[in-house]
């Protein structure tokens, strides 16, 4: 699925310009509270790539740092990495949230990290000296296997590795994900299945998808872990107990200028209490038919979270 939002952020397109269109998006915190201190306040610039899951994270991180003590800006929709990671080195942005194994396969094409732990240890060592990873989420937008409620049910699936006592069973993704290393072929080499059938459908797991698993076209789609229609068509995702699918969890970088315990303090805090089901709620409310304000959404989650 490497059409999608990731696969977009990800691509090494040299942007022309970055500095003057992150001159141009900056703006000040409206719903963030800013703790009282008598001490001067550190300026830190909160950034964000440029699809909305990423500005709603750059919101909820940057209003937490408001809360305690922190004079906050932002810098919403920057665009992919090779805009906004030289902004993190050269200090125009000094927080961004990140996707563990996205940001670790930009910066080192030999990556081949998969479980959680692995892919920090090697993202730590991938970073430049300027640039610094905090302690992840358990939240995480990465691909993952769903089938309906009833098909769960009928043949008692919990993780992917279940799928192996189904028979004819066909399962639905972006082109690519038939020949990719983590698509059918690892499939058949990590969990054994030799009983897929494979189904083409170009929209990124979105609604035609969904649409072909409802009708029992397909019985199985590989779709993104906080996409919305995971809600509202009640899919159940299928657990990934062997980390066929590289850690996608949701992990602020900084930059190393501006990092300091108290900083890190407050976003690791935000990160443990973030879950992937916070971000499908979270996308649901933006991007459904309520459309709440990204900074709207941040403020009532930290309220609910208890992070206020």
């Amino acid at each position: 699925m490497f059409g999608s939002k990731r696969g977009v952020i990800a691509a090494g397109v040299v942007i022309a310009g970055a500095s003057l269109l992150l001159a141009g998006c900056s703006s000040s915190s409206s719903l963030s509270g800013g703790g009282s201190t008598s001490a001067p306040k550190t300026s830190i610039v909160v950034g964000s790539a440029n699809f909305s899951e990423n500005v709603i994270l750059m919101d909820i991180y940057g209003q937490a740092l408001a809360e305690n003590g922190f004079k906050v800006s932002y810098k919403p929709n920057i665009g992919a990495r090779a805009a906004y990671i030289p902004a993190l080195e050269s200090g125009e942005v000094n927080v961004i949230p990140e996707y563990s194994g996205s940001i670790l396969d930009f910066l080192s094409k030999t990556a081949t990290a998969n479980s959680p732990s692995d892919v920090k240890a090697a993202l730590d060592k991938a970073l430049p000296s300027t640039l610094k990873a905090l302690t992840p989420s358990t939240a995480a937008d990465s691909d993952s296997l769903n089938v309906t409620p009833a098909f769960a049910k009928a043949n008692n699936l919990k993780s992917i590795g279940d799928l192996k006592n189904v028979a004819n069973v066909t399962l639905a993704a972006n082109p690519e994900f038939q020949t990719r290393p983590d698509g059918i072929p690892g499939l058949q080499k990590i969990y054994g299945l030799t009983n897929l059938k494979f189904q083409a459908i170009s929209d990124g797991g979105g609604p035609q998808t969904a649409a072909a698993l409802l009708n029992n076209t397909v019985q199985v789609a590989d779709i993104y872990s906080t996409t919305p229609l995971i809600l509202s068509d009640h899919f159940v995702t299928l657990t990934d107990p062997k980390s066929l699918f590289a850690s996608q969890e949701v992990v602020p970088i900084v930059s190393t200028s501006k990092d300091s315990a108290k900083l890190a303090a407050v976003l690791n805090k935000v990160s443990a209490a973030l879950t992937t089901k916070d971000l499908l709620q979270l996308n649901t409310e933006v991007s459904g038919t309520s459309k709440t304000d990204p900074a709207v959404a941040a403020k009532n989650w930290l309220a609910k979270a208890k992070l206020f």
